[in-house]
């Protein structure tokens, strides 16, 4: 529980300067005729919902196994993650077509409004704030193990990086005059192109997950070297792998002395578990298939 207790901190910290940003954005966005800040409010309020999500599904992701999820419910988590990724590519398609509409008026011939400073203090200020949130968050998904925070903590950088493209449009358009408008919904473009690389580099891993895709090559070894260090296992093959949210599961074959007991070859496939679970966590899960040595 305590796990749980410092991500829910956590993200409710990043919510309440989301929902303040939000604000601060739209009024900047409307008042200062800046497209790009009104793009900017639209990604904070997507960062907004992901902070709900994470809170609703990181609190379900740690209830223990019962008779209907005998992993757990670590998937909940990845779900979450899912859900960010997802939304977070919602908020860049609609900035980058916003940002289209605009442009296509101003290549029709049709003056665009010119951003005011409010706007770009607002910009400014929701740099400073993000790039913060981020740093926070990324350290404590990592300390915590958890892919949702983690995920969660580059939708922050994400709307640190839009705020950046918003400040360099809308200040462009301010110092260089009514004939440079346009740099302000161009920013707005960039910045959901990059949105979309975020969001998909998001993507990957989850779809990953929820397919059960196998762990990386070098994790597998890994593995490997740690059962071949058992005193009388040989041969480990069959290999199995997944991640079932922050934990991770695997199936293996090895080969034992078939003249020793049941209980010396017990023995063996425990101390085999001992180590896994020594080495990446004691709620990882793997089940150890005996077989007698040819």
């Amino acid at each position: 529980m305590k796990r749980e207790s410092e991500i829910a901190r956590v993200t409710l910290a990043g919510s309440v300067v989301n929902l303040l940003l939000v604000g601060l954005k739209a009024v900047a966005g409307v008042a200062g005729h800046s497209a790009a800040m009104i793009s900017d409010a639209v990604h904070s309020l997507s960062d907004f919902v992901t902070d709900i999500v994470v809170l609703v599904f990181v609190r379900v992701s740690a209830r223990p196994q019962d008779e209907d999820h005998d992993y757990g419910h670590g998937k909940y988590e990845t779900l979450a993650t899912l859900f960010i990724g997802l939304a977070l590519a919602a908020a860049a398609v609609g900035i980058v077509v916003s940002g289209a509409k605009k442009l296509a008026l101003w290549l029709q011939g049709e003056d665009l409004p010119a951003p005011g400073t409010l706007a770009l203090w607002a910009a400014l200020v929701s740099i400073v704030a993000k790039e913060i949130l981020f740093q926070y968050t990324r350290f404590k998904g990592k300390k915590l193990d958890s892919p949702a925070l983690t995920a969660n903590a580059w939708h922050h950088r994400s709307d640190a990086l839009s705020s950046i493209g918003a400040a360099i449009g809308i200040g462009g358009a301010i110092l260089l005059g009514n004939r440079w408008t346009v740099l302000d919904p161009l920013a707005s473009i960039v910045v959901g192109a990059m949105l979309v690389k975020v969001a998909w580099d998001l993507l990957g891993p989850s779809f990953g997950e929820l397919t059960d895709s196998s762990l990386p090559a070098d994790t597998e070894a890994q593995m490997l070297e740690i059962i071949k260090e058992v005193p009388g296992v040989e041969d480990p093959h069959n290999l199995r792998t997944r991640r079932i949210g922050n934990r991770i599961a695997a199936e293996v074959h090895i080969r034992l002395d078939g003249s020793q007991s049941l209980e010396e070859a017990h023995e063996k496939a425990t101390e085999v578990e001992r180590r896994f679970r020594e080495r990446f966590g004691p709620q990882s899960h793997i089940i150890v298939h005996m077989e007698p040595r040819k």
